[in-house]
């Protein structure tokens, strides 16, 4: 049951700060995280559960995604899908928030926190590209653009909770990084952030320089995830080293 008030639940949350954020691209950790601290505190004094708190994101995500589908480009079309992604990515960091706040989750919760993560990231581009062939406002080539940015989403996403649980499973961290240099890097990784993908389709009611940002955000997210398949392959690689070599002095 919530005690003290509004702004102490708030402040108990800001204490409860993930590590790991310390890393996110900048809108993700810098706005993002905050506009949930909020929300989280309101659904956490009003009762909701965490997995009640994902099936709000879930249903602000999606709707903006259908509206993709639903409606020519335009900037109205580009304003409210903009709105319902980013209230739906705000309740996507308030969920775990919330289970912190009542004590942690569960790996029911954890689970379908993931399940709907993975189901937005791919039926964005999607949506995106069903929208755009309906209703032909590009050549069909564009297309190969989102469809592209599916896949990719999809690799990386997969990729780095696959990380996230091997690394867990063998009890390994990943390399802690001191705040300035978390810093630096939260702002260079930032055209990956899915907060900045949110925003960009503000632009919708341009089509044309909605395709260049779209693009470019599609291109860096692309390098962003060679690069990381990289580190994170041989990074289990010295996991599954030391575990040989822990086996062998046993």
């Amino acid at each position: 049951m919530a005690t003290g008030g509004f702004r102490d639940t708030v402040k108990q949350l800001g204490g409860a700060q993930k590590d790991a954020s310390r890393s996110a691209p900048a809108y993700s950790r810098f706005v993002n995280r905050r506009i949930g601290r909020y929300l989280a505190a309101w659904a956490y004094r009003a009762g909701l559960s965490p997995d009640a708190v994902t099936g709000i994101s879930a249903l602000f995500t999606f709707t903006g995604i259908a509206l993709l589908t639903a409606f020519a480009p335009s900037w109205g079309q580009g304003v409210a899908v903009t709105a319902l992604l980013v209230v739906g990515y705000a309740f996507d960091s308030a969920d775990g928030q919330v289970a912190r706040l009542r004590g942690g989750g569960s790996p029911a919760g954890e689970w379908l926190d993931h399940m709907v993560d993975s189901a937005k990231v791919s039926s964005l581009p999607l949506a995106l590209a069903i929208g755009f062939y309906r209703f032909k406002v590009v050549e069909v080539t564009w297309l190969l653009v989102p469809l592209a940015f599916a896949v990719v989403s999809a690799v990386l996403f997969f990729a780095m909770t696959l990380t996230d649980q091997l690394r867990r499973a063998h009890g390994a961290t990943a390399r802690p990084a001191g705040a300035r240099e978390s810093r630096v890097r939260s702002i260079l990784v930032v055209p990956t952030d899915y907060g900045l993908l949110c925003l960009s389709f503000l632009l919708l009611g341009a089509v044309g320089a909605f395709l260049v940002v779209y693009t470019f955000l599609f291109l860096a997210t692309t390098g962003f995830l060679v690069l990381a398949l990289v580190r994170w392959f041989r990074e289990m690689g010295r996991i599954d080293d030391k575990s040989a070599t822990d086996t062998i002095e046993a």
